[in-house]
């Protein structure tokens, strides 16, 4: 079976920025793909390119089989998108902002009020209808943007940081519609986050992002087994100590200090946490806790990249939002 997406080298530079380079993925018919990275990793630029909203400096891709370049209307129709910045008109209605968009991708006008009242059930709103998006909540806005996406019916839907901004509770909403929309609509999902929960519970495959490159691509699970054993997190009063005491007596070079803690992979946590209580108190070293857990995506960034994935206030490029409304409109 082809792959729904494919690309090889592909790169976009701005000035001396290189914001992507040489990404070569390939994504399988009906998976959730996960880009997971830090702000300014490069993943709102690739899923820009692969919607055809950015040209590529260089390299080819196809989406849906369609050439991103030579054949982009094709990419275009064949997708849906839902951006990272609110792009639905809030001085009209849900029911009037799903018909433009149905308009705006050519949805036969026989079809589109059964369309549009399968969406409006599918992410239960329904009974709101008919009321003014201003009235929305930020969860409702997201999941009618969600719909909206789905409208035309696209075999592949991306979707750039989708709960960005949300409180906890309306995350997890937003994780099951996600969920149901793909098992819904047979459709590919191409998600781009910052949350590490969110890429772990949503994709099939995650592919780490730093720098514009491709750190390290697998399954969740596969992922984070390639730390092959559990963290032993301590706080001390003196961890700068502890680490290299820990470091030199257990034999370990698996050992980071993060946040202020010292975070120690070891193949059997609990059997290790006696043996670091020892030396810490042997050494006049206050343990302040200590615990040990199984390896997070957190854990796996830090091991690939030596760095936490951090959230910040930035963009990847300034502009880029209103660029990307600009091309669908």
């Amino acid at each position: 079976m082809p792959y729904t997406i494919q690309t090889h080298k592909l790169t976009k530079t701005f000035n001396t920025l290189k914001a992507v380079d040489s990404l070569d993925i390939t994504v399988e018919p009906g998976e959730i793909f996960g880009l997971l990275g830090p702000n300014g990793a490069g993943k709102t630029t690739t899923v820009s390119m692969l919607c055809t909203i950015l040209k590529p400096t260089s390299g080819t891709a196809t989406v849906n089989g369609y050439d991103l370049i030579s054949e982009a209307d094709k990419v275009r129709k064949s997708i849906g998108i839902v951006f990272q910045d609110p792009s639905i008109d809030d001085r009209l209605t849900a029911r009037e902002n799903l018909t433009m968009h149905a308009n705006l991708y050519g949805v036969p006008a026989s079809e589109q009020k059964d369309r549009i009242a399968r969406i409006l059930k599918l992410v239960e709103l329904e009974d709101r209808a008919d009321d003014l998006l201003r009235t929305y909540s930020g969860g409702m806005r997201r999941r009618l943007e969600l719909g909206r996406g789905l409208i035309h019916y696209p075999k592949v839907l991306f979707l750039d940081e989708p709960t960005v901004g949300l409180d906890p509770q309306t995350r997890d909403h937003i994780w099951k519609y996600i969920k149901e929309l793909k098992e819904a609509h047979d459709i590919t999902v191409v998600l781009t986050t910052h949350y590490m929960d969110e890429a772990d519970r949503l994709s099939d495959r995650i592919a780490i992002m730093d720098h514009g490159k491709i750190v390290v691509l697998d399954t969740p699970p596969a992922l984070k087994e390639t730390l092959e054993g559990d963290v032993v997190t301590v706080r001390a009063n003196n961890i700068d100590a502890l680490n290299k005491l820990v470091s030199h007596w257990l034999g370990l070079n698996q050992t980071r200090i993060v946040d202020g803690a010292l975070e120690i992979t070891v193949h059997n946590g609990k059997a290790a946490l006696p043996r670091i209580m020892e030396i810490a108190t042997q050494n006049n070293i206050y343990v302040e806790s200590l615990i040990s857990r199984e390896p997070n995506l957190e854990d796996v960034f830090l091991h690939y990249t030596g760095r936490s994935i951090r959230e910040d206030n930035s963009r990847e490029l300034h502009g880029l939002a209103a660029a990307q409304r600009r091309a669908i409109r």
